[in-house]
């Protein structure tokens, strides 16, 4: 139910990566040759970091994601002439250990123009790096603006979740204050007790229900005291029953999240005599809960179209919480309805 963070990799990492396989590459011709390196190498290193860091923090935001592509491109063009072309002229590039610096290479073949693999090499060294700038800049906007859209989806989720559950709290007290209420015009001396069991769920509903997730073992204590009070309430309880079996130690499950098809067992199971018929069998596994309800539907009972207010909202939930972990099904013949709920863990 969780998803798990994704990690990437720092960016200090990254920019260290880069500046090391670009200095590797500079000196990799020299090292091969057995030849000193160059102390200018160090200074192109210098004025390839500042392209990369004016393009990164600069150019590509205010330019190139802001939509100003052709502006970006000519600024661009011009730096990398620039920049390429004035170490051409301060620092030659050096050519094969037989003649030394390109200017001895072509002192040597008079006439000959330079080949173009020299000429290049500058705008290379420059232009690579400055590619690389645009790229990470780009990935970094765009997983920021992933993270973003991850980060709103979620609020959104926890404040349509939060939405349901506060629409689900009203809904349960009237229809327990609706049997207190029968209780006492009864004159029953069941209303006390009533009234302690309802206290009892309160107390669940404001310290606990507010919570992610609570333990397994406290919301099944509230359906058992939930369906306690449903019994003081009827006239013929005979046919309530409830069974819960496995091992809940350790379990934890969103607070309020089978309720609504108990609380609809009861509304829709009575008849005008006050009998009902329903079943609640709680199935505790290793890796799964298994939630069976089924009631007699009375004759007298109508749908009206708020009736169907409570299960919708907890399938909203279902669908939020556990959108590939579980199955819902709801069976209506007109004589019984019927709920097979299995949540995987």
């Amino acid at each position: 139910m969780n998803a798990s963070k994704k990690k990437y990799l720092p960016q200090w990492f990254v920019h260290a990566f880069l500046w090391c396989a670009l200095f590797g590459v500079l000196i990799y011709p020299f090292l091969l040759e057995s030849r000193s390196i160059p102390p200018h190498i160090g200074i192109k290193l210098v004025m390839a970091a500042v392209l990369f860091y004016f393009n990164y923090y600069y150019l590509v935001p205010n330019f190139l994601l802001k939509d100003k592509m052709k502006t970006y491109i000519g600024i661009s063009i011009v730096l990398i002439l620039a920049v390429g072309y004035g170490a051409h002229n301060l620092f030659p590039f050096e050519g094969p250990k037989d003649f030394g610096p390109i200017t001895e290479y072509m002192k040597e073949r008079r006439g000959s123009r330079m080949p173009i693999r020299f000429s290049l090499m500058p705008f290379v060294t420059f232009g690579i790096p400055y590619i690389f700038a645009i790229m990470l800049r780009v990935y970094n906007e765009l997983q920021k603006n992933e993270d973003l859209r991850r980060s709103v989806e979620k609020e959104k989720v926890q404040s349509e979740l939060q939405f349901l559950k506060t629409q689900l709290n009203p809904h349960f007290l009237f229809n327990s204050l609706n049997t207190i209420y029968s209780l006492s015009v009864k004159k029953s001396p069941d209303t006390s007790e009533a009234i302690i069991n309802l206290s009892e769920l309160m107390r669940y509903m404001i310290y606990e229900a507010d919570k992610d997730l609570v333990p397994l073992n406290k919301e099944i204590e509230y359906i058992k005291s939930y369906v306690a009070l449903q019994r003081l309430r009827l006239a013929n309880s005979e046919n309530v029953y409830l069974k819960i079996s496995g091992d809940d130690t350790g379990k934890i499950i969103p607070a309020l999240l089978f309720i609504s098809f108990i609380e609809n067992a009861f509304k829709y199971g009575t008849d005008y005599d006050g009998k009902t018929s329903v079943k609640i069998n709680l199935l505790i596994k290793e890796k799964s809960i298994h939630l069976y309800v089924v009631n007699k539907i009375g004759k007298h009972q109508a749908k009206s179209e708020s009736s169907g207010v409570g299960l919708q909202n907890v399938k909203n939930r279902l669908n939020f919480l556990y959108p590939n972990s579980h199955e819902l099904d709801i069976k209506d013949d007109g004589d019984t309805y019927e709920v097979n709920l299995i949540l995987n863990l």
